[in-house]
């Protein structure tokens, strides 16, 4: 007899939690900060803005850079990044759990900081798309952690708070659900460490993929 789901809705963040694009994303964000002559930021503050709407990242990422700057800001971010897209690959394991929380009637979403045309992009070059019921993006609705990406997934696919789970890898994830009034579950692989989550309540902190693959298939 099958277990009895604890959630129906999954809902995952897209890069360092699915896509080992962490490093990536911050050195491209300081490649671009170089380019405009501005301050570098560190390792720690490029990453730590990673899962924000594009802009939001880069304004945290590069306060000494006017307003008005932002926009060629961005398309320097945007080239960096483009060049470097063969470089993502997906976290190992990643394929294997998906299919299995679909095969256990799952609903799977995915919340980004990341736009449209990025996450179809990387759907595409993935092939992840078919495994996944619903997406939201940056662009098209309120960044995180603002709840309304939640509050428009849960209402998509006509689940709840309490049947829904967050899964990511910075604090702005966690916050995320927090707000929308869902549980998380945080992984440590990507942009933010472990002990960042402290204050978020996540019901697990996974190392690697294969265990959080092992805490979905035992708790979700």
């Amino acid at each position: 007899m099958s277990r009895q789901r604890r959630f129906d809705l999954i809902v995952f963040d897209w890069d360092g939690t699915l896509f080992d694009s962490t490093k990536l994303i911050a050195r491209c964000i300081q490649a671009a900060c170089a380019d405009l002559g501005a301050a570098v930021p560190s390792d720690r503050d490029a990453s730590y803005v990673i899962g924000l709407g594009l802009a939001d990242a880069l304004r945290h990422a590069a306060p000494g850079v006017p307003r008005e700057r932002y926009g060629e800001l961005a398309a320097r971010y945007r080239h960096h990044y483009l060049a470097s897209l063969d470089d993502i690959v997906l976290f190992d394991g990643t394929v294997a759990m998906l299919e299995a929380l679909k095969a256990r009637n799952h609903s799977l979403a995915v919340a980004t900081g990341k736009n449209r045309g990025g996450l179809d992009d990387a759907l595409r070059r993935s092939a992840l798309g078919p495994l996944f019921d619903a997406t939201r993006t940056a662009d098209e609705t309120a960044g995180k952690p603002h709840p309304r990406m939640l509050h428009e997934l849960m209402r998509e696919l006509g689940c709840t708070p309490g049947r829904t789970l967050m899964v990511g890898d910075t604090t702005h994830d966690l916050q995320l659900a927090a707000n929308a009034g869902c549980a998380s579950v945080a992984v440590s692989f990507g942009a933010h460490a472990h002990d960042e989550f402290q204050g978020f309540g996540p019901l697990h902190v996974a190392s690697t993929t294969s265990d959080l693959a092992a805490w979905l298939a035992a708790n979700a």
